[in-house]
């Protein structure tokens, strides 16, 4: 069921990534197991492998050198904490979290990304109107992801977590990412809109007093966006195309 907005009466309209563009939970899943099962035949040839369980139990929405700890806890493995400057072969917290990070990249390079193809029917109608887009993600691999999605052209900005480290904003559910991704495209918040898939981020729209809050239902729950501030929630971008714009053109390879 098409969701009427009228997306040309705003100036910018401001995008989550994972689970709202692009699935990219799968690769940091496939990250993790890869870098995991290696360091454990490295540590200890024959020990049970990681699994998709192990990620849910241990690492799924966790910074990622507490998934670090908290993994090998449960394998009572414990590390050296060592810092975020680590480099990814020292055997320590931050260095394994460094090497999930390298074997992100490599799994991204490999296997590449594809956007969920209702959103890229949204991106697609919205290039036929005078609105600005831009991303706002908390991972620093926001532009490789969108890059590898063939999508990295559609956005005049992308504000990633490196963008905020640099600036110096807090992240979300704080509002300063999306204010500063909207001034950025000569939007205040009362003229842009906030698309997102995560409670924190949905929350952050509502905090910085955005037009209008879309939440994207893709297992958080349409009752629990709303009850974060959403102004309207969608299982898939695709129902928020009108029904007589054109299909998509699929995502870009």
């Amino acid at each position: 069921m098409t969701r009427p907005v009228a997306w040309e009466t705003f100036t910018a309209i401001l995008f989550d990534l994972d689970g709202v563009i692009t699935p990219t939970a799968v690769v940091h899943m496939r990250a993790w197991e890869e870098m995991f099962n290696a360091y454990l035949q490295e540590k200890s040839p024959g020990a049970p492998a990681y699994t998709d369980q192990d990620y849910f139990a241990y690492v799924d929405g966790k910074p990622r050198y507490d998934g670090v700890r908290d993994f090998l806890a449960s394998r009572d493995i414990t590390l050296p904490e060592g810092t975020p400057a680590d480099p990814p072969e020292l055997e320590t917290v931050c260095g394994l979290g460094n090497r999930k990070n390298n074997a992100f990249n490599m799994v991204l390079a490999r296997d590449g990304v594809e956007a969920y193809p209702g959103s890229v029917a949204f991106l697609d109608y919205l290039a036929t109107l005078d609105v600005r887009l831009g991303v706002v993600s908390s991972s620093v691999n926001a532009p490789t992801v969108l890059k590898a999605a063939g999508l990295l052209d559609r956005f005049e900005t992308v504000v990633s977590g490196a963008v905020a480290d640099e600036q110096g904003l807090p992240g979300k559910p704080a509002p300063d990412t999306f204010v500063y991704a909207g001034k950025v495209l000569g939007a205040t918040p009362s003229e842009a809109v906030v698309l997102e898939d995560a409670v924190s981020g949905v929350r952050a729209g509502k905090a910085g007093d955005f037009a209008l809050v879309v939440g994207v239902d893709r297992g958080a729950g349409h009752d629990t966006l709303t009850a974060a501030g959403a102004g309207l929630v969608v299982s898939d971008l695709a129902e928020l195309v009108p029904d007589h714009h054109s299909p998509a053109r699929g995502a870009q390879q």
